[in-house]
């Protein structure tokens, strides 16, 4: 038995917890889920542990997938390296300036530039989305 079929088992026996959880939950009501003084409900911890096991088997079979051919490997790696090079250009250009209202901080100079990295980050995404999809139209246009 593939290791895709074992996965796609696995996900199949989540998807049915899940789905019991969900009665039980509609059932009884969000105070199941809620969290107590104490800590943590049962249904809280079941799923943490869905969502890890979930995550684990995404990142195996998307790592064995992207190993067993070479092409996905090298798109990969160049995607990667791309987003990277976004990335500190975003990082360079940000700045970080601490926000302050009535005197009291409210963002920490770090702070404000992570966020502004992230924005940069976004705006430069969003055009070269945009501007992928245009190249795409114009070029499906000229082609017929």
């Amino acid at each position: 038995m593939g290791l895709h079929k074992i996965l796609k088992i696995v996900a199949l026996i989540l998807a049915l917890i899940g789905i019991v959880f969900l009665a039980i939950i509609l059932v009884k009501g969000d105070d199941v889920v809620k969290a107590t003084g104490e800590g943590l409900d049962g249904y809280m911890y079941i799923a943490y542990i869905m969502f890890v096991i979930t995550l684990a088997i995404t990142l195996l079979f998307s790592i064995t997938q992207i190993f067993m051919h070479k092409e996905a490997l090298k798109k990969t790696l160049v995607s990667t390296g791309l987003f990277l090079f976004i990335f500190i250009i975003s990082y360079v250009l940000a700045s970080g300036e601490a926000v302050s209202k009535a005197g009291v901080e409210v963002v920490s100079e770090s702070g404000s530039k992570w966020v502004d990295t992230g924005l940069r980050m976004f705006y430069i995404l969003a055009i070269f989305a945009i501007g992928t999809m245009v190249y795409s139209g114009i070029r499906k246009l000229i082609k017929s």
